[in-house]
């Protein structure tokens, strides 16, 4: 596959949100640089601000370690990302972490690598073909290394384009604070047969849900979407639903395998009730 081709591209501040395309839901990784002692400062949602003075950063000098996800509102179509590589805070910290040199971004069976130039500031990457869906993942191929070879690798920002337009970016900033319950239960949980679901519950980071129901027959079984609001503390969630509140409480542990099982203990609809996985 060929690699699509770069431009350096100067990201304007954006203030106005754009109405076209399903919003953004949330930014996860499967690990990040201080996690544990200040979980606020390399956090997977500032890649969502478009600002340069937040980065998320590898938890070690191997990004081969981590992943990267994203989830929308719905199916989006994308045709650019604006992938700003690096710490870009400013010239120090740039040289001193590592910077993406190639990422490989997947949905679906969809999947496209691309080559990132080393020089600060926001690179506009050309999909060809424009990737379509809703839940999408980016890892870290290649590395350009700091000069301490121990260093963490980051990346400042990743924009998604549709039509033309950004679909997140420094609108988002007074949203996108930490939280450690919401962030303890924040991305897409999935059931159905391992390897193969067809039931996804997306937890925002802005409090909102998306339940889906995506069955691979589609001549036998209707899809469904189920939309609401959550509120999320220690040991409980909230759901409402059409005005309707449902509390229960859930549990998040370890799985059999890898990733984390969540599981509530409560009257909910049937469409929620059930075990969920982190990983497909």
């Amino acid at each position: 596959m060929s690699t699509p081709r770069l431009m350096v591209f100067a990201l304007a501040a954006t203030v106005a949100a754009p109405v076209s395309a399903a919003g953004i839901g949330y930014a996860q990784a499967t690990g990040y640089f201080k996690k544990d002692t200040r979980p606020t400062l390399y956090q997977p949602l500032n890649l969502l601000d478009g600002r340069d003075i937040t980065a998320w950063c590898s938890t070690t000098s191997d990004p081969l370690n981590e992943l990267l996800t994203f989830g929308f509102n719905g199916a989006v179509r994308i045709e650019e990302l604006r992938i700003n590589s690096g710490n870009n805070f400013d010239a120090n910290t740039w040289n001193d972490y590592g910077r993406a040199r190639k990422v490989v971004i997947r949905s679906g069976k969809q999947s496209q690598t691309v080559s990132i130039e080393d020089v600060r500031g926001a690179q506009s990457v050309q999909l060809n073909p424009p990737m379509l869906g809703s839940r999408f993942t980016i890892e870290v191929l290649d590395h350009y290394p700091a000069e301490d070879p121990d260093a963490p690798v980051c990346v400042t920002d990743i924009v998604f384009v549709s039509e033309g337009k950004p679909l997140n970016g420094p609108w988002l900033t007074t949203r996108l604070k930490f939280d450690k319950s919401t962030a303890g239960v924040m991305g897409t949980w999935y059931a159905g047969f391992e390897g193969t679901p067809d039931r996804f519950l997306s937890l925002n980071f802005d409090g909102t849900f998306r339940y889906s129901y995506e069955p691979f027959d589609t001549t036998r079984n209707k899809e469904k979407v189920v939309q609401g609001t959550y509120d999320v503390s220690a040991s409980r969630l909230v759901f409402e639903i059409g005005g309707k509140k449902h509390g229960v409480k859930y549990s998040k542990d370890p799985g059999k395998k890898a990733g984390h099982t969540l599981t509530f203990d409560g009257e909910l609809p049937e469409d929620l009730k059930g075990n969920w996985r982190s990983l497909p």
